[in-house]
């Protein structure tokens, strides 16, 4: 079956619109759809080449559009072509305005005078690169989470979306018969966050992974014995630093884990009178 198209457009970098119809999608999860994303889109006639082109291609458009002009004529046009069409944030706008009793200045966010946060973010995505699979172990004091599990616990894009909210993270990989870097064991507990998953669950990722790398499926990375042992050998390290968070991935996804990750940070730094996210600056 062929890929549904979704076009995601907007006036700025699209990133929410982006993020809104990701999240969506994971509904979605036997469904082949395939995104078209078109960034700061600030004129009529590159509007109108998109919907012409979305119609064509049966699509369905999700749209942030800030400036009202090109909002009414993206609405005009794409009922013109029976484009089905969502706007993220226009009515939200709309409500919000009304709400305050204020007119919004109307300015694209990446026009907008960049913050003190959107440097903050920036940072710790820098950081959540370099310290990715356990490269630069020294810098793990500097971070404000470090992830830690076997391979394929999603350590890597959880890391990269908790970043996202602007926290420095750091991930470990956990290895059948190796012990964890020294510079991880000597982080304070609240600090270390310990992946686990099911044993099919990751079995039918890995065999899915060799597959895709055009390795043998008989590889000790996708036997059961061989992933029962290493995730046994996690949950001994798990138990040797009781202080550490545990988080159980299977069927999550990356939203929802980060979600139960920063709530229980929140209710831990209640009590250690600390706020996480956002964390402190350095």
């Amino acid at each position: 079956m062929d890929a549904k198209v979704i076009y995601v457009v907007s006036d700025s970098t699209a990133e929410t619109a982006e993020r809104v119809t990701r999240a969506t999608l994971l509904q979605f999860p036997d469904e082949k759809v395939r995104l078209k994303i078109e960034r700061r889109v600030r004129d009529r006639r590159a509007l109108s080449a998109i919907l012409q082109q979305a119609a064509e291609a049966q699509a369905m458009v999700v749209f942030t559009l800030v400036r009202p002009e090109l909002r009414d004529h993206f609405n005009e046009e794409a009922t013109r072509l029976d484009v089905p069409h969502v706007d993220v944030i226009g009515s939200l706008l709309i409500q919000i305005a009304r709400h305050l009793e204020a007119a919004p200045v109307n300015i694209p966010s990446a026009e907008l005078p960049l913050s003190a946060e959107y440097f903050r973010r920036v940072e710790a995505i820098e950081f959540a690169v370099k310290s990715d699979d356990g490269k630069e172990p020294r810098n793990l004091h500097k971070a404000d989470l470090v992830l830690c599990g076997v391979s394929r616990t999603s350590k890597t894009p959880l890391s990269t979306y908790l970043a996202g909210r602007g926290l420095k993270v750091a991930n470990v990989p956990l290895v059948l018969g190796v012990e964890p870097p020294r510079e991880l064991l000597e982080l304070p507990g609240f600090r270390v966050i310990g992946l686990t998953i099911d044993v099919d669950q990751l079995l039918d990722i890995r065999k899915h992974r060799l597959q895709q790398l055009g390795m043998p499926p008989d590889a000790n990375y996708g036997l059961r014995d061989h992933v029962r042992s290493e995730i046994e050998y996690a949950h001994t390290i798990f138990r040797d630093h009781p202080e550490w968070m545990v988080v159980d991935v299977t069927n999550c996804a990356i939203e929802e884990t980060a979600t139960i990750i920063l709530e229980t940070l929140s209710e831990i730094d209640q009590l250690r009178g600390l706020t996480i996210p956002p964390p402190k600056q350095r």
